[in-house]
């Protein structure tokens, strides 16, 4: 039997508990809003001579940033600040946008790591593979990928893109009798994965016919919108309140289905180089591919990769190498669609070099041009990734003075140097004459970074421009495209560039 006294003694206790956390939460607090406070007055002396919008000093730009009128609104503030300007995310995190070609050529010359507190959001999806590291890593791990991208190697796939590329547009010319528009990005897509699956790993997917490899395609769509969101809340930048919430949970799961995927192609490889006697047995059967090369890489030290980097790298290929090319070309085949005149061009070109299109080889692509030039000026456009990070670790002093510090982060913003009125005449105007030979010689070398630039350029980029030509000329020898104009696109920025 208690007595009194002794729940009297117990009372006092928890009451003197509660007293000691309330003090220490409300220390935290106070700690957490001084450090808030410090860094944003830092961040206002580093950025004094960009000047860009008024931010709040909690929420930043944030609410200036819809996501359906982001890239509209980051074009009309590159025509307003000349060649940067801050972006508040929070009031105490911002990032210099710049959109300048002699800024971008700068900054992209040096080795400067990726955004941490941006790419970092990427690593529980695809690892720390080639996007994501930095340093020595990526440079051994870039070393030991070149090879995959060798002429020699890309030059088997032009007629397996084609295989995937007729397989969708059997499926489209069956469709095309329906009264009804349609929406073609899940068809790329899923025609993007199918190639990348035959020409990257060698395995017969068909999963444009399959509906369960569109689990994969789910998980890929669904990772976007959520890391995409994830980037947007400053709540969710703390791991410990977003692996605990709601998104959080459903982040695991996506990437749990999209990891399961690849695994199993990684796996069925491994035994078939088993059955088969290893990498020059299977050279003497059929081409080597991406996974053939990154299964038996060694560096100089005959090291190869872990089990952990080599899935990182097959995660991060199978995302950019089929979700980044499929938003190129829907947006491709929309900008033709809007522009007939130049469709048409295009058409009569691919015809001159393809006839009927039963056979398309490595050297026709390169009989193309005015179809490349109109490849190009989509890419301008709508590049597929809309923007790139990196963390500065030595001050820059830029063409016109202007000053950034070491510590501070920036966003190259593509879509706005491709939209920018003072690089480009007339952006918002579709114009393939852009990229003639005649008005490359005028233009700035770092005007048009679909692929990024310098050292740590898109490693696939010749795989995807090589796609993305055999897709276009296999469609327009059999479609004429028109867009539906009681349903216009609008891009926005998911990882790569979608529409809403």
């Amino acid at each position: 039997m208690n007595s009194p006294l002794s729940f009297a003694w117990f009372q006092g206790n928890v009451s003197g508990l509660l007293q000691v956390s309330f003090l220490l939460g409300l220390g935290l607090l106070v700690l957490k809003v001084a450090q808030m406070y410090v860094r944003r007055q830092r961040l206002l002396r580093d950025f004094q001579n960009f000047p860009g919008p008024p931010s709040h000093w909690l929420y930043g730009n944030t609410l200036e940033f819809p996501v359906e009128e982001e890239l509209p609104k980051m074009a009309s503030l590159a025509e307003k600040f000349p060649c940067a300007f801050p972006r508040w995310l929070t009031g105490s995190w911002n990032l210099l946008q710049v959109y300048d070609p002699e800024y971008m050529k700068l900054i992209l010359s040096k080795r400067d790591p990726k955004s941490h507190d941006v790419y970092k959001f990427l690593i529980p999806w695809i690892g720390k593979g080639l996007l994501v590291l930095n340093g020595s890593d990526w440079f051994r791990h870039r070393r030991l990928l070149t090879p995959a991208f060798h002429s020699d190697i890309l030059k088997p796939y032009v007629g397996l893109m084609a295989d995937s590329a007729r397989v969708m547009l059997d499926k489209w010319e069956k469709l095309s009798y329906q009264p009804l528009s349609l929406e073609i990005s899940e068809h790329v897509s899923l025609m993007t994965l199918d190639s990348l699956m035959k020409c990257a790993f060698s395995h017969q997917s068909n999963c444009q016919m399959d509906r369960h490899s569109n689990l994969y395609i789910q998980a890929v769509h669904d990772l976007s919108y959520l890391l995409s969101s994830r980037m947007r809340n400053a709540f969710y930048h703390n791991d410990v309140l977003y692996w605990f919430s709601s998104a959080g949970r459903r982040t695991r799961e996506a990437a749990q289905r999209a990891h399961q995927y690849t695994d199993q192609v990684i796996q069925r490889r491994r035994q078939q180089l088993e059955q088969e006697g290893g990498l020059e047995a299977i050279s003497r059967k059929r081409h080597l591919d991406f996974l053939d090369i990154l299964l038996c890489a060694r560096t100089e030290g005959g090291d190869s990769l872990l089990d952990e980097e080599l899935r990182a790298e097959v995660d991060t290929f199978m995302f950019e190498g089929h979700d980044t090319t499929a938003s190129g070309i829907s947006w491709l085949l929309y900008a033709l669609a809007t522009h007939p005149e130049h469709q048409q061009k295009c058409r009569e070109e691919i015809r001159g070099v393809l006839g009927d299109g039963t056979s398309i080889t490595w050297d026709h692509l390169g009989q193309l041009p005015y179809t490349t030039m109109c490849i190009k000026e989509a890419l301008r456009l709508y590049p597929p990734v809309p923007s790139i990070g990196r963390d500065i670790k030595e001050t820059i002093t830029f063409p016109d003075g202007r000053i950034l510090r070491a510590g501070n982060s920036v966003s190259l913003h593509i879509y706005a140097l491709h939209h920018n009125p003072r690089v480009w005449e007339n952006p918002e105007v579709f114009n393939p004459f852009r990229f003639s030979p005649e008005n490359l010689t005028l233009q700035h070398s770092h005007a048009f970074l679909p692929f990024s630039a310098g050292s740590r350029n898109c490693i696939g980029q010749k795989f995807a421009m090589n796609e993305m030509k055999v897709v276009l000329a296999l469609t327009l020898l059999l479609f004429e495209l028109k867009p539906d104009t009681m349903k216009p696109p609008l891009p926005i920025s998911k990882l790569v560039l979608k529409s809403k």
